[in-house]
């Protein structure tokens, strides 16, 4: 699969420059979009999906495959899109488009474990901000299937990239975990700043469990260590529990 993908991406020549450079359009592209009109929202939408038309230029039956390969990229996508509509400030806006084009340009690209760890991190961070950002008051059950397909989405990327023979089982129980832990602050939907909760907590803990996972898995892991990382993953989960604002629903 990885060499179906790599096929259908440029690595040299005029090619190469050309992919380059419509990479580096299209965040531009989107933010002139987003200062239009709110009409040509949809079309910024639009040309961020068609911009991953490559995934569907292979036989049928590699789509799923593809499209779950691709699923970080589009979340992290169509998340900028969201954070620019939020803001009526050229400045912060400026700043998500210099943020887009570095992850099409820099980050997207590698292809070690690193960086392939570093694109799932974003990607579900990205992904929650969005969706609490823009679906605040959404059911529980739409915050849930939400939260839970991006979390998924992230853990099988992670996954992948260390040759995991149990990622789709791992990636099912992180999934589902995030859904579960949703549902349930989903009743509370506590704000810090345009973070919700939920987001916060995943993030620390699955940021938290990701390195654990990359120490042991290089053999660089050690009781110390682990227990250090414990530590402060509790440490911070403790500090926002007891410091929310539980008597209301927004904060």
């Amino acid at each position: 699969m990885r060499q179906i993908l790599t096929k259908l991406k440029p690595t040299g020549g005029f090619a190469h420059v050309v992919h380059i450079g419509l990479n580096a359009l299209l965040p531009i592209v989107v933010f002139i979009l987003v200062r239009l009109n709110n009409v040509f929202i949809q079309v910024a939408l639009a040309i961020i999906l068609l911009s991953k038309w490559r995934m569907l230029a292979v036989n049928l039956r590699y789509w799923p495959a593809n499209i779950r390969a691709n699923g970080i990229d589009l979340m992290v996508g169509m998340s900028t899109l969201i954070f620019m509509i939020h803001t009526t400030s050229v400045t912060w806006q400026l700043l998500w488009v210099v943020l887009y084009g570095a992850w099409l340009i820099g980050l997207k690209p590698m292809g070690n474990t690193i960086g392939v760890a570093a694109q799932a991190g974003i990607g579900q961070l990205f992904g929650l901000m969005a969706l609490f950002i823009e679906w605040p008051a959404a059911p529980a059950y739409g915050l849930v299937l939400g939260g839970g397909i991006i979390c998924y989405v992230a853990a099988r990327h992670f996954f992948n990239s260390f040759d995991e023979p149990y990622s789709r089982l791992l990636s099912y129980i992180w999934g589902y975990f995030a859904a579960a832990l949703i549902w349930i602050l989903s009743h509370w939907l506590l704000f810090y700043g345009v973070i919700a909760q939920p987001t916060l907590l995943l993030s620390v803990v699955g940021y938290g469990a990701a390195v654990l996972y990359y120490i042991d898995h290089f053999n660089m892991s050690s009781k110390s260590l682990r227990r250090q990382i414990v530590f402060v993953m509790i440490a911070v989960i403790t500090v926002v529990l007891t410091l929310s604002n539980w008597r209301d629903r927004v904060v």
